[in-house]
């Protein structure tokens, strides 16, 4: 993975997801490959979807003070990405060419403004090209 990457937030929930061991692994893998080479990043949107996600809808949700220690540890240091005008402008751009929903479009917008080679998220069309942009399913293969 040397091309700059962009992580959505289905990678993260994996990452906790011990009914799925090579998802969870892969995941694992990934966050830690973006942390320590400071090649993956997210935007702001990511961390609020894993936050409700984490706190609502995990089989065991976590504690308040563990999304703050993941936050500070793993979100935080990712997070390039935050709101504006003109990532809005961007992910309607995108959707009215691809057909996204409009917040897959805003993921897809953040990537592009973080200047990302890569988005990695099972969500999206494997493949797909858009601008510079490669979609990738980073469990494509993965059962």
């Amino acid at each position: 993975m040397s091309d700059k990457f962009f992580i959505d937030t289905n990678v993260f929930i994996y990452s906790f997801d011990k009914s799925s061991p090579q998802k969870q692994m892969r995941a694992k893998e990934m966050i830690r490959e973006a942390l320590q080479n400071y090649a993956g990043c997210i935007s702001f949107q990511v961390i609020q979807e894993f936050l409700n996600v984490a706190t609502q809808k995990f089989q065991t949700p976590l504690k308040k003070q563990d999304c703050r220690k993941y936050i500070s540890n793993v979100l935080e240091p990712l997070c390039e990405v935050f709101a504006s005008i003109e990532l809005y402008h961007t992910a309607l751009e995108i959707q009215e060419g691809w057909q996204y929903s409009f917040y897959d479009c805003l993921i897809i917008a953040a990537a592009l403004k973080a200047n990302c080679r890569i988005l990695y998220s099972e969500d999206l069309q494997h493949d797909q090209r858009i601008r510079e942009l490669v979609i990738k399913n980073p469990f494509h293969g993965i059962s």
